[in-house]
């Protein structure tokens, strides 16, 4: 039995090795702006927005360590240091509106977070479509309604010969001057904001609902878990991403409470309970021209909600693993 042998080519005569291939070049941020330029020019505006209105203007933060007198240099006269900072810190009136200030954000953070979330939860369990699409007509419609309309309605509904007092005439109760009276603010504002936003907050739950697989709840009704465990052990867990976001935003502005509806409701009789930073900041910086003494409070009331955030999300982060950065 014979075998063949190959015989070894010449030296010299060998083929060359395969080149090893090479990574495809990445492309550069140049060459993925030139070809994704339509869709980056979608963010030139709110770019610029916030450029011009949000940070620009944290230049003239400065005039809170500056003297500045109107008509003056724009970054004040001289610098006085944290002057301003002991006055309000010194100021009995600073600490009342600090309080009230704390007692509306806390209030409304308290009533005005969960409730989107129950009425989103039971608008789930709604199975008439056209009840269903009523209800989420009815709730957001407060949403689109400027807050000087919602002031002016709650003033008119509110006022000592309103509905409100007519309705309490029948029952031969006196009218009550909810208005002037400062015990009355806090529930008259934060029933108005659960009036205005819960209907709206919904949106945000009600799309995350949508995500959740209908598996589990099958998994859940085969285990014999009931329509109340079903929310409570697939239904929540599913939105809690959307609740913790939502949660930390809402900490983030829990100082900055809404100064415009604030602003149309209150009066001098309600200031012990209704005058809050903002509006503090406002007669200080624009009615009293005490712009140094008002960029001071502001700046302090920023520094606050920005340690409130950065907690609220650290918070998050170690606690259930969801954070917005």
């Amino acid at each position: 039995m014979s075998t063949t042998t190959r015989s070894a080519p010449p030296p010299g005569t060998q083929d060359p090795p395969p080149p090893l291939a090479r990574p495809a070049p990445r492309s550069g941020w140049r060459r993925t702006l030139r070809r994704d330029w339509q869709l980056y020019s979608l963010a030139v505006l709110p770019l610029l927005f916030f450029l011009v209105f949000r940070y620009l203007p944290m230049i003239g933060n400065v005039i809170a360590f500056r003297r500045f007198e109107p008509g003056g240099s724009m970054f004040g006269e001289e610098w006085v240091g944290l002057r301003y900072v002991r006055m309000f810190l010194t100021d009995p009136t600073f600490w009342q509106v600090f309080r009230n200030t704390l007692w509306l954000g806390g209030l409304t953070l308290v009533f005005c977070f969960p409730i989107p979330i129950v009425l989103a939860l039971l608008l789930n369990e709604v199975r008439r479509r056209s009840l269903k699409r009523f209800v989420q007509s009815v709730s957001y419609l407060p949403h689109f309604l400027s807050i000087v309309i919602v002031a002016g309605l709650t003033l008119q509904m509110l006022a000592t010969d309103g509905p409100v007092n007519h309705a309490l005439g029948w029952f031969g109760h006196d009218p009550i001057r909810f208005i002037q009276e400062p015990e009355w603010f806090r529930t008259i504002y934060v029933g108005s904001e659960i009036w205005q936003t819960a209907g709206w907050g919904t949106i945000l739950y009600l799309a995350a609902l949508t995500t959740i697989d209908e598996d589990l709840y099958e998994a859940a009704r085969i285990d014999g878990a009931g329509r109340w465990q079903q929310i409570w052990h697939v239904t929540l867990p599913g939105i809690r991403p959307t609740m913790i976001t939502l949660l930390i935003l809402n900490v983030g502005t829990f100082m900055a409470v809404g100064f415009e509806k604030v602003l149309l409701l209150y009066n001098p009789l309600t200031y012990p309970t209704a005058d809050v930073i903002s509006t503090y900041v406002y007669r200080a910086g624009v009615e009293s021209s005490s712009f140094s003494y008002a960029a001071a409070i502001g700046l302090f009331e920023a520094v606050i909600g920005l340690v409130l955030i950065t907690s609220a999300n650290q918070l998050s982060r170690r606690t259930v693993g969801t954070s917005l950065w």
